[in-house]
């Protein structure tokens, strides 16, 4: 009998072994399945977020730090505006200003700027502003020098390169916002949807606009360069001028025209004090007037 009891143990054993493992496969192999399935799912929603943020950046406009860095990284051109200031002296200021200008002409530039004008001591003297391209700037600034004696000379280079690459990738940006708005505009059917769009077009046009005005701008002074010529004759020998007699007699006239003027100025100046002076002075003779005449003491001893 306990042999028996021991046999039918040991089968329930096996058979409740047996049914464990084969629930533990199956539950593995679902396991498994499962895990291929969230992964599945998993890749197929990275690929959505990938097209999603995809989308999302063809909206948005590139930042210009990032366009200015990728400007900087392809190798664009430095861009320098270059300045020079030079004073001399010459015989004849007109006829270095005609030479300014056939130097300007011959450079592929021209002439900004001219003043002429004559000082107190009857010299000439000149201002001229040359705007050269920037290859001749140098050849340009020695045939300048050449025209006489140099009394001061500086140049000045401005690297504007930074400036430049980020206002070209401001560009690029409000470039791209204006397509992306007008794109919007043509499937905007709502007018309250339309005015907003169209506001933004024009707050976006405004900046464009602005920028490339600027670049404008810095692409003149970059592409032509400026050189500033003050130009004066140099003193005669001996003075000035020489001894003039009526230019003496005329400032002696003026001397004596003046003297009066000023007399006048100091009469109108003292005439209160004069009349309150005289007001006094006649106060003090009438008070004086009526006073009796003392008697005399020769009169009083006989009495």
């Amino acid at each position: 009998m306990n042999y028996k009891v021991i046999a039918l143990l040991m089968v329930c054993i096996v058979a409740v072994a047996s049914a464990g493992c084969m629930g533990l496969s199956a539950g593995s192999a679902t396991s498994a399945q499962d895990s291929v399935q969230n992964y599945g799912s998993g890749v197929r929603s990275v690929s959505e977020e990938k097209v999603y943020w995809a989308g999302s950046a063809a909206s948005v406009p590139v930042p210009s730090s990032a366009s200015s860095s990728v400007l900087l990284e392809s190798g664009i051109d430095t861009k320098i505006i270059k300045t020079a200031s030079v004073t001399m002296e010459v015989t004849d200021v007109t006829g270095a200003i005609e030479s300014l200008k056939t130097i300007a002409s011959q450079k592929g530039g021209f002439i900004s700027s001219t003043n002429v004008q004559k000082n107190s001591n009857d010299r000439l003297s000149g201002y001229v502003v040359l705007r050269i391209p920037q290859a001749e700037f140098e050849n340009s600034l020695a045939g300048v020098k050449a025209i006489g004696t140099v009394k001061s000379a500086s140049t000045q280079g401005e690297d504007v390169t930074e400036e430049y690459v980020d206002l070209q990738a401001q560009k690029t940006s409000y470039q791209n916002q204006l397509a992306q708005y007008n794109a919007i505009m043509k499937q905007s059917t709502k007018v309250e949807d339309i005015i907003k769009v169209q506001e933004q077009i024009d707050r976006v046009q405004t900046e464009l606009n602005r920028l490339e005005g600027r670049l404008k701008y810095l692409n003149s002074r970059i592409d032509l360069s400026t050189i500033s010529v003050s130009l004066q004759e140099p003193e005669p020998v001996g003075g000035d001028t020489g001894h003039n007699f009526v230019s003496t007699i005329n400032e002696g006239i003026a001397g004596f025209f003046g003297m009066i003027d000023a007399l006048i100025i100091l009469l109108f100046t003292l005439l209160p004090v004069i009349i309150l002076g005289g007001i006094g002075y006649a106060i003090y003779r009438w008070k004086k007037g009526n006073k009796p005449a003392p008697v005399p003491a020769e009169l009083t001893e006989k009495k």
